[in-house]
């Protein structure tokens, strides 16, 4: 591919992860690394992906994250990393509970839901197992298509099916913290 033609496919495919993950992973793997004390290889191993494959995806040769489990991780290394960056962790507890998070496995939680009564805010628990599910919508959604499809199907369903359709964009192309916030606004109705 000449380098001017892959230098804008690389470009599109960071603008696609800032919206599907609020950023460029490049940028968020950047962060894991320092935070951590990590290198690429030590990553890629407790994401569960292959050196290239994290490469690519920094460098934006490829676009997204396609495995849930590798996502869980992710988002299991950043609340780690914000924690190692507040310093409430020393280096062992953080490489113990590195070991813990390579371990994960697939854990839906789709049926899960905060249990919340109609005049209460959630719990710190109830928000992460929202944001867990949420996480969960996206990167299924995003495995069948991308944002731009995501945003076409829902233009076309607006007039007939407005709830389907905002469902489409909030969740296929929007950030997180958009999808989430529909998702608690949603738990009890």
């Amino acid at each position: 591919m000449p380098d001017a033609v892959q230098q804008e496919a690389c470009a599109k495919a960071k603008e696609l992860q800032r919206a599907w993950y609020g950023r460029p992973l490049g940028d968020i793997f950047k962060d894991l690394l320092h935070d951590l004390r990590l290198n690429q290889v030590r990553l890629a191993g407790v994401l569960g992906l292959s050196a290239p494959m994290l490469s690519q995806l920094m460098s934006g040769q490829r676009a997204k994250i396609g495995n849930p489990v590798v996502m869980q991780r992710l988002s299991a290394l950043q609340a780690l990393a914000s924690q190692a960056a507040r310093g409430t962790l020393g280096p062992a507890d953080i490489a113990a509970k590195m070991d813990e998070i390579k371990l994960l496995q697939d854990s839906a939680v789709l049926s899960a839901r905060p249990s919340m009564s109609a005049d209460s805010t959630p719990s710190a628990s109830d928000v992460a197992t929202a944001r867990r599910v949420v996480r969960e919508v996206q990167g299924l959604l995003r495995e069948v298509a991308d944002a731009g499809d995501l945003l076409a199907a829902a233009a076309a369903l607006e007039a007939t099916h407005p709830q389907l359709a905002q469902f489409l964009s909030v969740y296929g192309a929007g950030r997180t913290d958009e999808a989430l916030a529909h998702y608690l606004g949603h738990q009890n109705t």
